[in-house]
């Protein structure tokens, strides 16, 4: 299958980027994964249960229902969506191929496409703890500003797991919510930044937790109601009743399937031109926590996809003139 525009990835960006291509009337194909990075189509977005700082939704809506908006009007538009994964990619010749994950390993044929808009997003770490499973967005987060003001977490003790600046943020936001913060670091220093570090520190709201594992969540069953720590000295145990706990432990952008065809940073999230979704191959596009890795944020993540679509616009033009102008010299 040819396509003018390819899109890999299902969240905000990728969605939004598929709503603009298709009113272009550049007949995407989107490719939403089938369990990609761990989770269903829909990315990040579906494992947060209210988001309520998505403009136009004043009195929030689900992770889940956000994204099956954004899914049906992406259809509206005449946007193909595939529930298939790619997993893997060859950007060295036009037009891209792009091979789909199976049972009995990658198609023999591949697809095929003029431009291609890589939002496959970032998949948040976890420790995978006993009780996770059952407390997952049910006192379990890894995102403090997408779920740090829900009820549930208001006027509440919570724990954050994580010793870099991400867990000092995350816990310094929290305290604007919570009863009480507390920041499990599994080492006696944290490796945030001095300045972060002393912030967090001197916050009277927060109480760091030197030389500690988080090692079960437990509650009634619905919501958490407490974590057990393990001291990692003395290997000794104890409960600490909290409402809520929040990984904060980074990130890992899902990028192994382009095989670093693509520019990324230390850490391997795709790097651009500044100001735009170019990457460094012409006709290939990044949007979303794919390639940031500051804000991460579902309004963020479609505003860039909104920007990748109108890139890919822009490069189809070009491809379309530049073949014109060789087709008038023969």
């Amino acid at each position: 299958m040819h396509s003018k525009v390819t899109i890999i990835g299902s969240g905000p960006a990728g969605h939004t980027a598929a709503i603009y291509a298709a009113r272009a009337n550049m007949e995407p194909t989107l490719f939403e994964g089938m369990m990609a990075g761990g989770v269903a189509p829909g990315g990040q977005l579906t494992t947060t249960t209210d988001v309520e700082n998505f403009p136009g939704f004043p009195e929030g809506i689900t992770g889940s229902e956000l994204t099956d908006r954004l899914r049906k009007q992406s259809e509206r538009f005449g946007t193909n969506i595939v529930t298939e994964t790619i997993s893997r990619v060859d950007l060295s010749s036009r037009p891209f191929k792009l091979w789909r994950e199976d049972a009995d390993g990658d198609q023999d044929e591949p697809d095929t496409c003029d431009a291609l808009i890589v939002a496959t997003g970032a998949t948040a770490n976890r420790l995978n703890i006993k009780g996770e499973d059952t407390y997952w967005q049910r006192g379990m987060s890894a995102c403090a500003v997408c779920d740090g003001a829900a009820p549930i977490f208001r006027n509440k003790p919570l724990v954050v797991i994580g010793g870099g600046d991400s867990a000092c943020e995350e816990a310094t936001f929290l305290t604007k919510y919570a009863s009480h913060v507390y920041v499990a670091v599994r080492r006696d220093v944290f490796r945030a930044s001095n300045i972060m570090a002393k912030r967090a520190i001197g916050n009277p709201k927060i109480t760091v937790l030197w030389n500690t594992h988080v090692v079960e969540a437990k509650g009634d069953g619905k919501v958490l109601t407490h974590v057990v720590l393990q001291d990692a000295r003395s290997k000794e145990t104890r409960n600490l009743d909290v409402s809520g706990l929040f990984y904060a432990i980074g990130h890992t952008p899902n990028t192994a399937f382009l095989k670093n065809q693509l520019e990324t940073d230390e850490t391997g999230y795709l790097i651009v031109k500044p100001g735009t979704s170019l990457t460094k191959i012409k006709g290939v596009f990044a949007a979303g926590d794919v390639h940031d890795k500051h804000y991460r944020q579902a309004i963020t993540a479609a505003g860039s996809g909104c920007m990748a679509a109108l890139d890919a616009e822009k490069y189809l033009e070009e491809l379309a003139a530049e073949k014109q102008e060789k087709a008038s010299k023969i």
